[in-house]
């Protein structure tokens, strides 16, 4: 973990919704109640670009996508997209965490922030504290990441974190060539 930063802090086992905590951010497990935020996320351009279109368009949609997908993760794996929240005043600036893709032997980590918070280093302190609560806590040696080739911030920060570019690789035959990343 980079040394800018202090170790994230699991939190107590009381609150099941929260899983960490950085100086500047609480992560916590994503809701049908976070569907606002997750349909104004999933819709950015610069989301649809880089990850893709999840065809989210409703609360209703949201709300959908967080059952099938986080939720859903949480209860199969134990781990899942979290919620990124600053720790002063609660607000939601983007998800982090871990997903299990069929297609890869490894879990892998995504996050996405709304565009008005990057270049703050939020990014780069969620996916530390993920990366060592997937160490640590959940017994995770490997960890993969997947990027669109052109998706140069994310790869420089997969850089910063430990991750090494490893190849391209496809997650079914027909789908966009990605960039596949490695640590541990």
């Amino acid at each position: 973990m980079p040394d800018d930063h202090v170790a994230p802090r699991a939190c107590p086992d009381t609150d099941a919704a929260s899983v960490l905590q950085t100086p500047r951010l609480s992560l916590r497990r994503l809701t049908e109640a976070d569907a606002p935020f997750i349909l104004r996320l999933l819709n950015e351009p610069s989301f649809i670009e880089f990850i893709g279109d999840r065809g989210v368009r409703t609360i209703a949609d949201a709300r959908r996508y967080v059952l099938s997908g986080p939720v859903a993760s949480y209860e199969q794996h134990g781990f899942g997209l979290y919620l990124v929240e600053l720790r002063d005043g609660a607000v939601p600036i983007g998800i982090c965490g871990l997903l299990k893709r069929s297609q890869l032997e490894h879990p892998d980590i995504g996050f996405s922030l709304l565009p008005e918070y990057w270049s703050q280093g939020y990014a780069r302190e969620a996916a530390s504290a993920v990366m060592a609560y997937a160490r640590d806590s959940l017994g995770l040696g490997r960890l993969l990441a997947i990027t669109s080739p052109h998706n140069e911030r994310s790869g420089r920060l997969l850089s910063k974190l430990g991750f090494t570019f490893e190849r391209n690789t496809r997650l079914s035959p027909d789908g966009e060539e990605l960039k596949l990343f490695g640590a541990g």
